[in-house]
């Protein structure tokens, strides 16, 4: 096989997919078999919903109509002070009548979404419980890749790498290395009966003052059930000796805003605990025929923890120019850092302005303050919703004239 793909996540999937469509035969491996779980936020952006209409026009409808899903219409800040700031992904939306702009879903569940098409592809090999132990280069050029036991399990011209943040291809060969301060640690675990969740599926995000830099999210899922966790950065936790899980039980169980709401809440199930390569810095993303996908090529917003969009791009990148150095026979490192230009010239912007709000957190007398004006300002309020859809809008948060003009209530 010409191409093949370590990893059946979104990226993988999306890369197959954009292979399929374009009339190329790919191989798929992964080592689990689907569904599988993985943790993660859970929840899907407007980017998430855009890549899937490039991958088919009716796969946005298709996944709002799952059971397994929840429509969501924004995003509730919680500055340091307790001042919540609800902030809408489309300003006067009409749950009635518009498509949302998010959802949320369990990995569980839309990592299969994407499988299910997978499997629709005859173009697509797709193969589970498959566990790539090695890959070494031929002296043609190929990767080949080996099983524990040694055994071959495939070759290949060129390697989509899609297997994740602990990918050891992405820190033997790729040599991205866990960097602390380009790195988030985080933790979740699945709850039901939190109270006070958002009518319209708003996700939660809790900036608590004695938790900075890091945040606490509760996202709502269907049947009654909460994705919450916690993140910071590496860095931070390893400075201020930070032990995550106790923090969390005990901002759950004492903290103003959130004691009550988790006073009859019961967790389902342990806490799982994950690690995050942030794209806050440019990494290569290919090598002498590889490319490196999604988080395995640290693409994680370093202000969000997003990662399924990301990946979601880098899949449909990473199609494409496995394709043209198929066309064109060249599989070299020089050729194929065309794919880390079309992959950055689409986030970086974003990844850069994420990284600028994530240095904001440690100022959050400049966050509270933000919060307090938008909550008396409804044009205010209103702008901030749309830097999440325009990055023009976004790039205002990093001049320091935005914040002059807030002071002068401009």
């Amino acid at each position: 096989m010409d191409i093949c793909i370590l990893g059946a996540g979104p990226g993988g999937a999306t890369a197959a997919l954009h292979l399929a469509r374009a009339g190329h035969r790919c191989l798929l491996l992964d080592r689990a078999a689907f569904p599988r779980d993985k943790v993660c936020g859970d929840a899907l952006s407007g980017k998430v919903i855009s890549e899937l209409r490039r991958i088919g026009e009716d796969l946005p409808a298709r996944l709002a109509a799952e059971p397994q899903q929840l429509p969501s219409w924004g995003i509730d800040f919680y500055a340091p002070n307790g001042q919540r700031l609800a902030v809408p992904f489309k300003p006067h939306y009409n749950p009635a009548t518009d498509c949302p702009a998010g959802h949320i879903s369990k990995r569980i569940d839309f990592d299969n979404f994407l499988v299910e098409q997978v499997r629709q592809q005859p173009l697509i090999d797709f193969r589970e419980n498959t566990d790539v132990a090695r890959q070494q280069r031929l002296p043609d050029g190929r990767w080949q890749l080996l099983a524990a036991d040694g055994t071959t399990l495939a070759t290949a011209r060129v390697l989509l790498v899609a297997n994740g943040a602990q990918s050891a291809f992405a820190r033997q060969i790729g040599g991205h290395q866990l960097e602390p301060d380009h790195h988030c640690a985080g933790l979740r675990a699945y709850y039901e009966g939190v109270a006070g969740l958002h009518p319209d599926n708003f996700i939660e995000l809790h900036f608590i003052k004695e938790f900075l830099p890091g945040y606490l999210w509760v996202f709502p899922l269907p049947n009654g059930q909460a994705n919450v966790g916690v993140g910071m950065l590496s860095a931070a936790v390893a400075k201020k000796k930070v032990k995550l899980r106790e923090r969390l039980d005990e901002i759950l169980a004492t903290h103003p805003a959130l004691k009550d709401r988790f006073a009859q809440a019961r967790r389902l199930g342990p806490v799982r605990g994950f690690g995050l390569p942030l794209g806050s810095r440019r990494r290569p993303l290919s090598g002498e025929g590889y490319l490196l996908l999604g988080d395995a090529g640290s693409l994680i917003d370093p202000f969000s923890g997003e990662g399924i969009s990301h990946a979601m791009v880098s899949g449909r990148h990473a199609a494409d120019w496995a394709g043209r150095a198929l066309a064109a026979q060249d599989f070299s490192a020089s050729f194929l850092r065309g794919y880390d230009k079309a992959v950055y010239n689409r986030l970086w912007q974003e990844l850069r302005l994420s990284r600028a709000m994530q240095r904001l957190l440690q100022y959050p007398w400049l966050f509270n303050f933000v919060a307090n004006r938008a909550a008396r300002n409804p044009t205010l309020a209103e702008t901030i919703s749309n830097m999440f859809l325009d990055l023009d809008l976004r790039e205002r948060l990093r001049r320091p004239s935005f914040y002059v003009k807030l002071l002068l209530g401009k």
